[in-house]
């Protein structure tokens, strides 16, 4: 099995159900080879916004991820902490950095994302960085 990380991209993508990315997304969360990774940086990101607007349908579709989570970060000061040095050494914005530092934290094989390969969150080298624009 192999231990992804989830960006909440690539769940606020699948929500949306429409568009190759939208099936990308559906695609990898249905994997059953997978065994998926998160963090409070995730779920803060997806579930709040939808249960505020009252999307119920979405705001399940991320419980029912997030209950499948096998692997969470949770030492939240030791990612902040590493989280401040990856952003340092490549360049990379403050929730992104967030994301790599707990997806290293829980020992992912790989980052799934909706960033394209031109944002600095490509240049990370301590963990394989997958962009559904690329798949």
């Amino acid at each position: 099995m192999k231990i992804t990380y989830i960006d909440s991209g690539v769940l606020l993508s699948a929500t949306d159900g429409v568009g190759r990315i939208a099936e990308k997304s559906l695609e990898i969360l249905e994997d059953s080879q997978r065994e998926f990774a998160s963090s409070k940086f995730v779920k803060l990101e997806v579930l709040p916004k939808a249960v505020y607007n009252k999307q119920t349908e979405e705001a399940e579709f991320y419980e029912e991820f997030f209950s499948d989570v096998t692997h969470w970060a949770s030492d939240l000061a030791e990612i902040v902490q590493n989280a401040e040095q990856i952003a340092s050494q490549y360049g990379l914005a403050a929730m992104d950095a967030l994301h790599v530092a707990a997806a290293l934290s829980v020992g992912a094989e790989e980052l799934v994302t909706t960033e394209k390969r031109t944002k600095p969150m490509h240049r990370v080298t301590s963990i394989n960085v997958v962009s559904l624009f690329d798949s």
